[in-house]
């Protein structure tokens, strides 16, 4: 049976996101996604290629470099700007907009996690495009995720 995401209205144009559950425990969720190393492997986007500049584990403030791929190949620096340990992991690119996952802790051990691309704040020229594609790219990332930490308990 193929796994879905669950793509989320949240009422807002720019903030959108999508939510899976996780049967694992929320530190061996954050244990993946808090590893920027990891990001390759578990992107929707098809957008990240290579290998990453930074950080074995990302914090607050944390620094680190995704090699990307939309049209032409990039590199795109991030700062990570909200962080609660195996809670909430959140980091910005220079366009502004907010990446940000957001771990819960449920009461059978799974995790319920909901990725966000939180564009409230950045240029909306840029924004109009980034929401044509993000919300289905976050849900890809969500099953990929989903599918990594399953398969690795």
């Amino acid at each position: 049976m193929e796994q879905r995401a669950e793509i989320l209205d949240s009422g807002e144009k720019y903030l959108v996101g999508a939510r899976i559950i996780v049967s694992a425990p929320a530190d061996q969720v954050f244990k993946v996604i808090s590893n920027p190393h990891m990001h390759v492997k578990i992107d929707g986007s098809k957008m990240v290629r290579g290998e990453m500049i930074g950080p074995e584990k990302l914090t607050l403030n944390s620094v680190f470099f995704m090699k990307m791929k939309k049209g032409l190949p990039y590199v795109m620096k991030n700062k990570v700007v909200e962080y609660r340990e195996n809670e909430l992991l959140g980091w910005k690119p220079l366009a502004r907009n907010t990446w940000r996952y957001e771990l819960k802790q449920l009461a059978d051990g799974s995790t319920e996690v909901t990725q966000w691309m939180d564009g409230r704040n950045a240029p909306k020229l840029l924004m109009d495009r980034e929401i044509t594609w993000a919300a289905k790219a976050i849900a890809k990332t969500l099953v990929n995720l989903k599918r990594i930490i399953e398969s690795s308990s």
